[in-house]
């Protein structure tokens, strides 16, 4: 069993910045594409970050500039950096990975954590 967990998001002024961690647990033999997703009232889900497990990022274009996605120094665990935030960043931020088990390889999701840039 894996789980992912989502922690640091909350309100903040826009122009403001947040560090949202993913941490996973359970039977990891390794994590592989890892990535943020946000989903605002109303929207669809929409990808924000991607990183390989070779290292490779990719951005939506709203984000780039902004945003970083990385890998923590805890192998099991990654972090979305952002900077200079909007009143359109205001979204559930989740993560998931491509994560593979002793027994096989699937795409896993944390629960969401709330994100709200306002003044």
């Amino acid at each position: 069993q894996v789980h992912l967990v989502e922690s640091g998001g909350g309100l903040v002024q826009p122009g403001g910045s947040l560090r949202l961690s993913c941490t996973a647990s359970g039977d990891i033999f390794s994590m592989n594409n890892m990535a943020w997703y946000r989903q605002a009232p109303g929207q669809q889900r929409e990808l924000v970050a991607k990183l390989t497990r070779g290292g490779r990022t990719t951005y939506a274009d709203s984000v780039e500039g902004r945003f970083i996605i990385s890998r923590d120094n805890d192998k099991n665990a990654f972090s979305l950096q952002m900077n200079s935030l909007e009143p359109g960043d205001t979204a559930v931020y989740l993560c998931g990975a491509l994560i593979t088990t002793t027994l096989s390889t699937n795409n896993y999701w944390g629960q969401g954590t709330q994100v709200t840039v306002s003044s």
